[in-house]
């Protein structure tokens, strides 16, 4: 016996509108890999540890607020609307509304990342932006640059033995510029104004971009702290360091609940609509 064709056609179009929900609420995380990119460090060696607020200018309630942050730590990239943010710091632990021991103002353009860093010693303490290029290298190469974070030695001259030189004379709180480099095991070897400081392991992968610091050790000398900028994607795009991957293995986001929401109600509905139609055609 043929069944209702009201209910069928009610069945076939909560079909189409559940997978067109479904597409379009799959289709939003793409977006993750867009936009700009904000992230904070801390290369005051003297300097104790403090939290960090970034507020936006258009709307104070949107904030980020990174507590107890310490000498040598690089955060994670925050995802960002493009606008005017003010970035401060205050001691650890104080309250929101003592006033911040730095302060600087950032405007982010679409498409850009950012590294708000704290540096120089203590008492000549400012904050500096760093453009950040998240430019993934060539096919099976990767790309460094180096931060200057060591307060005990005016200037570095970095080099990877048997590879090439990363910075020479490169001044305290600055980057070098970013190298396409192999990947592999590395030696670094840096040199302060009076020869050789450290020789210093490093490892790099393909189609990866790195931010490797270079700090002072408490006890004296120098240490080596690597930072991925950014990789890449499943899908062959970019991804910088704590946004959602979309392409293969991404932290599940919101988008992700709307989706298995979209699910759940497609699927409750097609049970209505099937119950509906076991019923008609049991009377008939």
């Amino acid at each position: 016996m043929a069944r209702p064709s009201g209910i069928r056609s009610c069945l076939a179009t909560a079909t189409v509108l559940a997978l067109s929900g479904l597409s379009i609420a799959l289709a939003s995380p793409a977006a993750a890999a867009t936009g700009s990119y904000l992230r904070l460090a801390h290369l005051s060696p003297d300097t104790p540890e403090v939290d960090v607020y970034v507020v936006s200018a258009a709307d104070p309630q949107d904030n980020i607020v990174l507590e107890g942050v310490g000498y040598g730590s690089l955060s994670e990239y925050q995802a960002v609307e493009g606008g005017t943010y003010t970035i401060s710091m205050r001691p650890a632990g104080a309250d929101q509304s003592t006033p911040p021991v730095i302060a600087t103002t950032l405007t982010t353009e679409e498409g850009s990342a950012y590294t708000v860093a704290g540096v120089g010693l203590f008492n000549d303490l400012g904050l500096t932006v760093l453009s950040d290029d998240l430019t993934l290298p060539p096919a099976g190469q990767s790309r460094v640059r180096v931060i200057q974070a060591s307060a005990s030695q005016p200037e570095l001259d970095i080099r990877v033995d048997g590879g090439p030189i990363l910075g020479e004379a490169v001044p305290f709180a600055t980057t070098t510029d970013y190298e396409t480099v192999d990947p592999g095991e590395w030696t670094l070897r840096v040199d302060g104004g009076t020869g050789l400081a450290a020789t210093l392991s490093l490892s790099v992968d393909p189609g990866t971009v790195y931010s490797v610091l270079i700090l002072d050790e408490s006890e004296g000398g120098l240490t080596l702290v690597t930072r991925v900028d950014a990789a890449s994607s499943g899908s062959g795009g970019t991804v910088p360091t704590g946004s959602v991957e979309t392409g293969a293995g991404g932290t599940a986001t919101a988008d992700s609940g709307t989706a298995l929401a979209i699910l759940a109600g497609a699927a409750g509905v097609m049970l209505v609509l099937a119950g509906a139609l076991r019923r008609r055609a049991a009377a008939a």
